[in-house]
């Protein structure tokens, strides 16, 4: 558990390269951090064409549920996937590319890969907060459900935390990893419920329920759109599933990270 430790600890050099992290992505560009939320408000434009205009999704049977809803639920979904998916991808190669710090001695290197999930968790704030501001002006407005977000999209973090440290850790040796970020992008991208509620997906495949039931994100996404888009109740049970698997991943990927560091300068 000694990475989760340090990341609390050593929170003000967290905080440094969190904010490394975030600038490195938009130097150069003319309009720098404003992309931070000019790109999220782009695609939920395209979102809200593509999905509510042009195909006309639904996620329920309800005369009630607008095409802006859907295009919403959506981008909503997108947005919590994209700090997972987006973990998988960048942590195989975050310790890999930087050498240096791996040769100092006293540096925790944990803190590397805590801080790449910092600077994604900015993308799923901002677009939270785009859709929330969506919902409240061009869709049914928001009830005082939206106050229990932060108890459903908790175990993201703790999930994207997890992962970013095993992937990290495993990078280091196996480099071909890296590789792999693009299929199970895609494999939890048609797995999570993005663009299907839990409800159809248990009546339309109940055989394939059986094992998409067990996928924490498809219920904290399906759980998010209840709360945010109709001000409904989540699911608590799958709620607290979805805590104790990211608890879980947590341990393991501190676990892993910590039981490999003291190889990573032999290989580097």
């Amino acid at each position: 558990m000694e990475p989760i430790k340090s990341i609390f600890s050593k929170r003000e050099l967290l905080w440094q390269f969190l904010l490394r992290n975030v600038r490195q992505r938009h130097r150069g560009s003319v309009l720098g951090a404003l992309w931070l939320v000019v790109n999220p408000l782009l695609m939920l434009g395209l979102y809200v064409f593509a999905f509510g205009i042009v195909f006309g999704g639904r996620f329920t049977d309800s005369p009630d549920e607008s095409t802006l809803d859907y295009a919403l639920g959506v981008f909503l979904g997108l947005s919590v996937l994209g700090l997972v998916s987006g973990s998988i991808g960048v942590s195989p190669s975050i310790i890999v590319s930087q050498p240096n710090f791996v040769k100092k001695v006293v540096f925790p290197l944990e803190i590397l890969p805590t801080a790449m999930i910092g600077a994604l968790s900015y993308d799923l704030l901002i677009g939270l907060g785009l859709c929330l501001i969506g919902i409240c002006f061009l869709g049914a407005g928001i009830s005082l459900n939206f106050l229990l977000i932060p108890i459903l999209i908790g175990p993201v973090f703790l999930i994207a935390l997890g992962v970013s440290w095993f992937f990290s850790a495993l990078g280091v040796f196996i480099r071909d990893v890296s590789h792999l970020g693009s299929f199970l992008g895609l494999a939890l991208l048609y797995s999570s419920g993005v663009f299907y509620s839990a409800d159809k997906a248990r009546d339309a495949a109940p055989g394939i329920w059986k094992f998409l039931q067990w996928n924490p994100l498809l219920q904290i996404i399906d759980s998010l759109r209840k709360v945010t888009i109709w001000g409904g109740e989540p699911d608590w049970g799958s709620i607290g599933y979805a805590w104790f698997f990211g608890i879980i991943v947590l341990a393991g990927g501190s676990w892993f990270f910590n039981r490999l560091r003291p190889t990573f300068a032999d290989v580097l």
